[in-house]
């Protein structure tokens, strides 16, 4: 929304510029920009602060025009007017409102405001300057009713009157309010609050702040990811207590005469204080009545205490509650705005609290939670989804506003319908909810709650497939007559109520599941048969979905579809839709008008239905094309034959069952794959591929196809530097807006859908043949480019998923479906993190399938039990619980579905026991859980990948998968929770069925997005691309008012403004509005994607650099920790990204001077990169840029020249020589080698000037002899090394032939000279060569000789070790002795491209102090 408090943005501004910020490089560091990427990152870093401060930065050519454009742009381009609230007490608000806002934006936030938010029954009334007052309905927009722009104008909250649902309402909202639960504080911020709060402490006590930075542990969360598992979760807030207990009072419903005077309900109230009162809540306010022990009073209590709200009243009675609730609002207060924003679909956690918090005592949670179960709703209060979506999307949209309108309120009846939808699921799953169709067989129930359509993802005759090993495709789509027959209706919804794979993304990442038959033989199995059913059932599901999202953004007026969303729980599958009109009230023959019930016997067609769904199909390219049905009638479709057009009793055109809404896929042809169809990506792209390639034919430029196949990909590619990965994963879309104008003047490709299938095509051969080579082509287009280049990508990290999430949307970006996940890792093994990330996800979903199957059988009171000995077997070394354990492992669970298949059709996917008890047979049998062993379990999931990927799991399979990233892949996709603590994944059983902790739904859905704002957003990552920060600036501005006012905050699409905003901001010299971006970013993320996403700990890794950039290296480093524990928990140890993470933290510590542990991060990021990428990747040579950097600013000259010769080969190698990376490599190779040279000039100065200085003093200690017998006399009786020096005195002065340089230890020389060859043979130096070995000490340092009782030797060694220091840029320190310095150089310092340990050089660092001889 556009208002905001003028109090709250005082409150938070000046936190928010210090709390949060924005990346210095990427944080990614992306392959291609090598040099500049990491020169700016490890060495100008320290300039930062001086941009940020003097706001004159040289980043961009434009900047002084972008920088004044951004302060114009923050300053109103929403066009904000003052406008003030008075509220019910009195007190006046100061809002900052926008013409186009509702009052529905005005209640809002008045709602969030700390003054108003317990007021809930309230009238607006509007004042203008002209004295006129207009009361303002909710649906009014400010424009509509007066001009808020002429000034003058004001609001007042005038009390209404309660009525039973609002009061309830109220109550409701004031327990709310006493909870602190909802508030979801970030680490983020909190971090950057007691950063503050310890600057202020230090400020008021005069302390000079703290200049040692604290280590950070994340190579601690790399090796031992499991026991960094309870440092994800914090601790939710204190609860703050401000009555003991608020309740319903036993005295309700107030009886007939009392309603009559106005009473709606009665509450009793315990006080802090010990307090009893009975509480009457009438039309017009609250008061406490006189009502003691079991005998209703309602007269006004002689303290006569009453208010219009339940706050208010409670804060008259009770001085600890008063002061309670302030102290609650003032931690809600201080908290970010977006932190007290509730999300509409919040991500499922895969761990909670452990130990798990005490469950006490909550009567409000008591109620709530059984006057909210199932089947309590009143009938009046049940909503009418379908109605109330069907007119949203009759909403005018001509002019912006009414398009955001529009768009909010399809976004909010959507949300509302999933959560409504989950709810229900449950609840028929858990059998609280009565079917609709009792008599019929259980497999076919179907159920209608909160109207809403309830139906199982099922197989149609699961007796007769097996009996007879039918094709089970068939029975599926035959499914519709028999629920036709079964239900009395002319749709089936639950033809589009068949399952899909847990946790998995709608769009498609479930064809896979069916593709289990690749090579089907005349013999198959019949449980074969009966998986084959249930996987394509699956992926009917699923692609129903997808069709019914393609036609909602098609957005063809006239034409509707229902609201749809598929919930997985408990290894069910349920498919939720809104309820077509007039389908429950009986058989309309008449309804259905296009398409077939009967698997194309007898085609419907209605000339003005096809009329509009040909202007869908070609939207979708989708071609209008000649059927024959079963009686050999030639019918005109644009849709796939089995689609369903219906009209409902509100005289509605509605299309159903769109499982097939683009072309079946060429390469997956065989019985069983009916549902293997084209992602619509694919799709986009080889239109617009052929489309440009027409274009260049056109203009005589002769290109292969395969040359322009990456033009999808490409256009958005540029600046990769400022992209983050998920960024480039999603620019692969952005040719779907950008290329429609090179389409339109040429011919459109259009696809027939039932090419490839059994139904009979009519029209000429030659269309037909054409038809299908279209969708040969399109399908040859996938396998023989756009794979090859994805997996081109992934060897360079154009693209790097870090978990099979990323993964997946990886693929589906692209256009891949995940059924091609086994030919991906099958390319991808010569990369170690590749071939891990694809076999953990084959693994996962493979493990998937099997889990679901064991839920279905298992009865509530062993779910732990089964899911803890599930997780045993996949981690651990189980045996079967059982008395007996399957002989064939493979086979293990083939008795049981056997069985099943016989005793009852729906066994298989409903868990038929689980409903009416079990069978004598059943009896007899165990439950499923307990036959499962490791062995078992891991033979069927090799043959799982085996036949659903084409992909043979390595031997050591069990052995090699990233367990923790496992676990958090499986228990996302299924829904479980487990406890946050360390297990020991090496032992038998690792799991307990204490850890086990909850099981909840995992739902897709078809929520709509603003579609105008992602065209924005496209359109300004391409301005940012081109370096047009302004015009960014202003795109993204507007693309993230618009996305506030149709989804609030809470959204994914919402983070990506919030980050590109950070982004140009950044650029543009406002450091302190990037912070503010990037902290929203960090907030929306750990809120809608979860707190370990990949994208939230880039989050955290920007900020990180943010905070470096204004040399709060100690903030920074604390963000950069919390990363690196996301990134081990999501993608493990061994990841690209995690090495360029440690690049990063490694620039951090270089540029605070702690050399020893930068070192270390970046040996250990060379070593990563090397493992698994190898040694001649361009993130191979990053790391030795970086290491250049390093060794530069330590003044090691000659090992930073190796190290960037290391990394100019590489980049020759791939690049090749006229590269600008490459070049920048070669400059910095003479920087170095100058740097170098001058070094060795400099030494050999100051040395030569050692040596003329020393000749000075011996010739007057020859002038003065008596200063020889001073000198010795101070030195005193010494011993053995008195008399060395005495010696080594004598030789100087009285020239004895003694080889100069040689020193008084023939043992220390000769170790010396040999250090000295090896270091040489290993390209490292000792000493310049030309420079003596040893000069003879002046007159001051023979002082110091004689009273210290050290040799020349060593005072020579440990002045060169002093030169060295300071040329590193740290102080001199003490001397050491001349074994000590004389062996470490040759044997510490890591010879140049080897990927050792730095370890010794810590030891070097960390020395003791040195050898004083007495």
């Amino acid at each position: 929304m556009a208002g905001k408090s003028n109090k709250g943005r005082s409150k938070r501004g000046s936190r928010n510029a210090s709390n949060s910020s924005e990346t210095l490089i990427s944080f990614d560091v992306p392959g291609k920009d090598i040099s500049r990427a990491s020169e700016s990152s490890q060495v100008n870093t320290s300039d930062v602060p001086a941009v940020s401060e003097t706001n004159s930065s040289n980043i961009d050519a434009k900047e002084p025009e972008t920088a004044n454009a951004a302060t114009q742009v923050k300053q109103g381009d929403l066009q904000l007017f003052p406008m003030s609230v008075k509220t019910q007490s009195g007190e006046k608000l100061e809002l900052q409102l926008n013409p186009g806002d509702s009052v529905m934006d005005i209640r809002q936030f008045l709602l969030d405001a700390p003054e108003t938010c317990f007021i809930t029954c309230y009238d607006l009334s509007l004042h203008t300057k002209d004295d006129s007052t207009y009361h303002l309905e909710d649906y009014n927009e400010i424009s509509e009713v007066a001009d808020i722009t002429t000034g003058g104008c004001s609001l007042e909250m005038v009390p209404a009157l309660y009525d039973d649902r609002s009061i309830r309402a109220h109550v409701h909202r004031t327990r709310e309010l006493f909870s602190l639960s909802a508030l979801h504080a970030s680490l983020s911020t909190s971090l950057a609050l007691q950063n503050e709060l310890a600057q202020n402490k230090a400020a008021t006590l005069g302390d000079t702040p703290k200049t040692e930075v604290p280590e950070l542990d994340g190579l601690g969360y790399m090796e031992d990811v499991t026991g960094s598992l309870g440092n994800l979760l914090t601790s939710s807030s204190k609860e703050i207590k401000c009555v003991e207990s608020i309740v319903f009072s036993s005295f309700n419903p107030p009886p007939t005469y009392r309603k009559l005077v106005g009473d709606l309900i009665y509450l009793d109230v315990i006080t802090l204080e010990g307090n009893k009162f009975c509480i009457t809540g009438t039309t017009e306010m609250f008061y406490v009545n006189s009502s003691t022990g079991n005998t209703l009073d309602p007269r006004p209590s002689k303290t006569t205490s009453e208010a219009t709200t339940l706050v208010a009243l409670l804060q008259k009675i009770s001085s600890k509650f008063k002061k309670a609730f302030r102290e609650i609002l003032e931690r809600r207060t201080s908290a970010h705005p977006f932190e007290n924003v509730q999300s509409l679909l919040p991500p499922n956690s895969w761990l909670d609290l452990y130990p798990v918090p005490d469950h006490k005592r909550d009567s409000a949670r008591a109620e709530d939670a059984l006057t909210l179960s199932y089947g309590s709703e009143l009938i009046g209060m049940q909503r009418d989804w379908n109605e109330e979506l069907q007119s949203c999307r009759e909403f005018p949209h001509t002019t912006p506003q009414e398009r955001v309108f529009r768009d909010r309120a399809l976004y909010k009846v959507s949300s509302d319908f999933v959560d409504a939808a989950i709810s229900g699921a449950v609840g028929v799953i858990s059998r609280c909810i009565p079917p609709i169709n009792p008599t019929d067989p259980e497999c076919f129930h179907m159920y209608v709650h909160n109207n809403i359509f309830f139906s199982f993802a099922v197989d149609a005759d699961l007796e007769l497939v097996t009996k007879k090993g039918a094709d089970s495709n068939s029975k599926i789509g035959s499914r519709s007559s028999m629920h036709s027959s079964s239900e009395k209706t002319s749709y089936s919804p639950s033809d589009g109520g068949s399952g899909v794979p847990n946790g998995e993304k709608c769009d498609g990442s479930c064809s896979h599941d069916h593709n289990n038959v690749m090579e089907p033989t005349p013999d198959i199995p019949a449980e074969t048969q009966l998986a084959e059913s249930e996987q394509a059932t699956y992926a009917s599901a699923n692609n129903d979905l997808k069709g019914t999202k393609a036609y909602q953004e098609a957005d063809v007026s006239g034409l509707y579809s229902l609201a749809m969303a598929i919930i997985d729980y408990r290894g069910h599958r349920v498919v939720a839709q809104s309820v077509l009109p007039g389908i429950l009230q009986g058989d309309k023959s008449d309804s259905l008008l296009y398409g077939s019930v009967d698997n194309g016997k007898k085609i419907c067609w209605k000339e003005d239905f096809h009329s509009k769904v040909l202007e869908a199909a070609k939207r979708l390219h989708l071609k209008e094309h000649l059927v024959l049905d079963g009686s050999g009638n030639v019918c005109k479709l644009a849709a796939p034959v089995e689609c369903k057009g219906i009209v409902g009793s509100d005289d509605r055109h509605y299309l159903l069952d769109l499982m097939r809404v683009t072309p079946r896929d060429a390469n997956y042809t065989c019985p069983g794959s009916r549902y293997c169809i084209l992602r619509p990506e694919l799709i986009t792209a080889f239109c617009q591929a052929q489309a440009a390639e027409t274009s260049k034919c056109i203009n005589s430029s002769s290109q292969a196809v395969a040359d322009v196949t990456t033009d999808s990909e490409q256009v958005a590619a540029v600046d990769k530097q400022d992209l983050t990965k998920e960024e480039r994963t999603e620019d692969v879309k952005e040719p779907a807006s950008i290329s429609t104008e090179i389409t339109e003047p040429y011919e459109e490709i259009l696809f027939n859908p039932n090419v490839l299938t059994e139904f009979k095509l009519a029209g000429s051969d030659e269309e037909i043949a054409a038809d299908e080579a279209n969708v040969r082509k399109v399908s040859l287009y996938l396998t023989d480019v756009v794979l090859p280049k994805f997996i081109q990508d992934l060897c360079t990290l154009e693209v790097s998923p870090m978990d099979g999430q990323t993964l997946t949307e990886a693929l589906h970006a692209h256009g891949i479906n995940v059924r091609y996940l086994g030919k991906v890792a099958d390319r991808t093994k010569h990369l170690p993190h590749l071939l891990d990330l694809c076999t953990n996800e084959i693994v996962v979903r493979s493990a998937k399938h099997i889990l679901k199957d064991v839920l279905r059988d298992t009865e509530d009171q062993d779910l732990a039990l089964a899911l803890s000995h599930f997780l045993n077997c996949l981690f651990g070394s189980c045996q079967g619980l059982g008395a007996k354990l399957a002989a064939n492992s493979v086979q293990s669970r083939n008795p049981k579905k056997d069985h099943a298949g016989h005793q009852s059709s729906g066994k298989l996917s409903r868990g038929q026991s689980r409903w009416k008890g079990r069978g004598q047979s059943s009896k007899m049998n165990q439950p499923s859980y307990m036959n499962i062993s490791s062995e078992a379990l891991w033979s069927d999931i090799q043959e799982f990948a085996r036949l659903k990927y084409k992909f043979e799991l390595p031997e050591d399979a069990r052995s090699r998968v990233a367990k923790v990233s496992v676990i958090r892949n499986l228990c996302q996709k299924v829904g479980i929770t487990t406890a946050a603590r360390k297990y020991d994944l090496s032992s038998s059983t690792p799991f307990q069925t204490s850890d086990v902790l909850d099981v909840r739904p995992v739902v897709k859905h078809s929520v709509p997005v603003c579609s105008e704002a992602k065209e924005l957003i496209e359109t300004g990552k391409l301005q940012l691309a081109e370096g047009m920060l302004s015009e960014a600036y202003t795109l993204f501005s507007e693309a993230f008012s618009m996305l506030q006012q149709v989804t609030g905050p809470m959204h994914r699409e919402v983070a990506n403004c919030c980050r590109y905003l950070a982004m140009v901001l950044y650029h543009a010299g406002d450091m302190a509005g990037a912070i503010i971006q990037q902290h929203k970013e960090l907030i929306i993320n750990e809120r809608c994607l979860g707190l370990d996403h990949p994208d939230t700990a880039h989050s955290y890794g920007n900020m990180a650099l943010f905070y470096h950039g204004l040399n709060q290296t100690e903030l920074a480093l604390q963000h950069m920790s919390r990363a690196l524990l996301l990134l081990s928990l999501s993608s493990g140890p061994d990841h690209p990204d995690v090495a360029a993470t440690f690049i990063n933290v490694a620039m951090m510590y270089q540029d605070i001077g702690n050399m020893n542990t930068a070192l270390r991060y970046l040996q250990e990021a060379l070593k990563k990169n090397e493992r698994l990428l190898g040694k001649e990747h361009i993130q191979t040579a990053v790391c030795y840029h970086a290491l250049a950097i390093a060794c530069n600013c330590m003044g090691a000259f000659k090992l930073s020249h190796q190290h960037e010769k290391k990394t100019y080969d590489i980049l020759v190698k791939q690049l090749g020589e006229d590269d600008s990376r490459t070049r920048d490599s070669q400059n910095w190779m003479k920087t170095f080698k100058m740097r170098e040279l001058q070094m060795n000039a400099q030494k050999q100065k100051d040395q030569a000037s050692n040596a003329a200085s020393a000749q000075k003093a011996i010739d007057m200690l020859k002038a003065h002899p008596d200063l020889i017998h001073a000198f010795q006399a101070a030195a005193g009786g010494s011993g053995s090394s008195g008399a060395s020096v005495n010696k080594s005195l004598n030789t100087a002065i009285m020239g004895e032939n003694i080889p100069r340089g040689r020193g008084t230890d023939e043992r220390a020389a000769r170790a010396a000279a040999e250090v000295r060859k090896k270091a040489a043979a290993r390209g490292l130096l000792i000493r310049p060569h030309g420079v003596p070995v040893q000069a003879l000490p002046p007159l001051t340092q023979l002082l110091n000789i004689i009273n210290s009782g050290m040799t020349p030797e060593t005072v020579e060694n440990g002045e060169v070790n002093r030169v060295n220091g300071e040329a590193n840029g740290h102080p001199s320190s003490d001397l050491v002795d001349t074994q000590q310095d004389q062996s470490t150089p040759g044997q510490d310092r890591v010879p140049v491209g080897l990927g050792k340990s730095l370890a010794p050089l810590d030891s070097k660092k960390q020395k003791s102090k040195p050898k004083h001889v007495a």
